[in-house]
């Protein structure tokens, strides 16, 4: 058996990763960069070169790097708190409602014409319609909920969100902005600017602290319910807490990429042979494998040669998968067990 890695040692070698595909993301797209017009940028020359290559980092690229690596960040620790709540290798932001609660807020914003006069009215409608079907889930499964119950309950509140998008499309007023909607709810990074990172940071930001700040109250309920109590941790304020946390960060992201799937199962799962079982090993490293791979799937998609960019939420379907088969056929694989 693989011994655990030091959560500071793995965290830190993550970051460095991170920054290692952060930097060669700069260098990945239509335009052929070479590392010296990094060099070029860095210092600031006044060449017209180094203006283009400034604008190109600094306001095309540079954006949606940013972005990538916080909704990543965000869907992967999301996945491995809402993981350790339910004591369910199988949960995770979109098999349980969050995403697609989300979008439906997000939707519904766009629809009523809302997001042009009023650009924090996306976010705050993303955030409270995943806090809600997050809340719906938890009310829905009970306690002790099993797998099966678990997938139900999450598949039922995804099935009411995504009716409520499909009646949105339906009743759009014309065909660009069903179409705005419809390409909106792939999920997609490309054409973000430094605003949209704004608009995301706050709720990521503070729902992401909320959801860390549990990690010792996981760790007690990954050996019971009884245990968690005895040890005088209130499960009424960690299912809020982690809803909460949940709601506002997925929340956040969502609302300015659109549905991003299978990170949030797939991190945890990546980073768990190296931690161990206990969430508080996994919260974080969860967090920076998810950005990594959303880091590298955006830069993957600007090297596929095609008409149209791919959108990132397709890419990260069409890869994860066969990872997550991969992760279930493989000998010894614990994804199924119950803890």
């Amino acid at each position: 058996m693989r011994q655990p890695i030091n959560r500071r040692t793995l965290s830190a070698l993550l970051l460095v990763a991170l920054g290692i595909c952060a930097a060669a993301s700069l260098l990945a797209g239509d335009v052929a960069v070479h590392i010296s017009a990094v060099w070029s940028w860095l210092r600031g020359g006044d060449t017209e070169n180094s203006q283009f290559y400034a604008i190109l980092f600094e306001q095309i690229r540079s954006p949606r790097i940013v972005l990538a690596a916080m909704t990543g960040f965000v869907l992967g620790l999301s996945g491995a708190a809402i993981q350790g709540l339910f004591r369910n290798p199988l949960a995770e932001p979109g098999l349980l409602g969050a995403s697609n609660g989300a979008a439906l807020g997000a939707v519904m914003v766009i629809y009523l014409g809302l997001a042009s006069t009023l650009s924090i009215a996306v976010p705050l409608a993303a955030a409270g319609m995943a806090l809600v079907s997050v809340l719906v889930l938890l009310a829905l499964a009970g306690r002790g909920a099993s797998s099966l119950r678990l997938i139900l309950a999450g598949f039922a509140v995804s099935a009411f969100a995504g009716a409520g998008i499909a009646l949105a499309l339906n009743l759009s007023p014309n065909y660009f902005a069903a179409l705005e909607i419809a390409f909106w709810l792939l999920g997609a990074v490309e054409n973000r600017s430094w605003l949209h990172v704004g608009l995301a940071v706050p709720g990521a930001a503070l729902g992401c602290a909320l959801m860390l700040a549990t990690a010792r109250a996981l760790d007690g309920l990954a050996l019971g319910e009884e245990v968690a109590r005895s040890l005088g941790i209130s499960l009424l304020r960690l299912r809020l807490q982690i809803s909460i946390g949940l709601a506002l960060a997925v929340g956040a992201v969502v609302s300015v990429t659109g549905v991003i799937g299978f990170v949030g199962l797939l991190a945890p799962h990546l980073v768990r042979p190296f931690t161990g079982a206990l969430p508080s090993q996994t919260l974080l490293p969860a967090g920076l494998v998810g950005a990594i791979l959303l880091v590298l799937a955006d830069s993957l998609i600007r090297l596929i040669p095609t008409m149209t960019e791919l959108k990132l939420g397709v890419l990260t379907a069409f890869l994860g998968v066969p990872l997550l088969l991969l992760l279930l056929t493989r000998p010894g694989a614990s994804l199924l067990s119950e803890r």
